[in-house]
């Protein structure tokens, strides 16, 4: 059986799917969204095996969505009107991608993939983030974000102007974020290496970096010799 959540922001297309996946007998409809925002936490609460995305929606593009959910993520399916994201989506390292109105032997090739196995493929180096600022979710650019910090079971994402919280561990960040410019300085903290203004040593081999931002964050022992090599080597 195979759990889908059908996520578009128009009542229409999202009942056309489900007519049209309840021809197959090996399909549960696991929820609907209508806007980005819902569908991540659609997905996180539902956990669904295959996500049929919209990609333009309220709140958040389908890509952005797809692009920040963390691992194990189910296959995502974009199904959008617009043939000119088909190179992005399949970035994001797509299931497939269904130009609008999907016909049911369309739909039956998605299904039979999806019942395959899970690509392990490494997902590439994103220029953006979705956190959440309050009630919204919020597109933050790479280029701004100066740390991530691990607490009480959520990241805090550090940015030069203020701060958030996002769903993704330091795990996942850390497998995607781009090692010349992001380290890893303690099980709970990974830093900019270009907006630390100075490092200081701490008794018994551990440390501490300042941010530009004022910012102090330790350094686990194990990490700082690491760091320092990092900071000393060709940028």
């Amino acid at each position: 059986m195979i759990r889908i959540l059908i996520v578009d922001d128009e009542l229409p297309a999202r009942q056309r799917l489900r007519r049209l996946l309840s021809a197959f007998d090996t399909v549960e409809i696991a929820g609907e969204a209508a806007d980005g925002p819902s569908a991540i936490e659609q997905i996180r609460a539902l956990r669904p095996d295959l996500v049929l995305l919209d990609i333009e929606m309220p709140g958040c593009r389908g890509t952005e969505v797809a692009a920040s959910l963390p691992e194990p993520r189910p296959h995502i399916v974009f199904v959008t009107a617009y043939d000119q994201y088909a190179v992005e989506a399949f970035e994001l390292h797509a299931l497939d991608y269904l130009l609008k109105p999907v016909s049911r032997d369309r739909l039956a090739q998605v299904l039979d993939r999806a019942r395959g196995p899970h690509p392990a493929a490494r997902l590439p180096q994103p220029a953006r983030f979705l956190a959440r600022a309050g009630e919204r979710y919020v597109v933050i650019p790479t280029s701004d974000i100066v740390a991530f910090l691990s607490e009480a079971g959520l990241t805090r994402l550090c940015a030069r102007e203020r701060e958030y919280w996002m769903e993704p561990t330091l795990n996942d960040l850390e497998q995607r974020l781009d090692p010349a410019h992001f380290f890893r300085v303690s099980r709970a903290a990974i830093v900019r290496l270009d907006d630390i203004k100075e490092v200081a040593p701490m008794p018994g081999g551990s440390g501490e970096v300042a941010l530009k931002s004022g910012r102090r964050i330790e350094v686990s022992r194990r990490r700082f010799k690491e760091l320092l090599d990092r900071l000393s080597g060709p940028a």
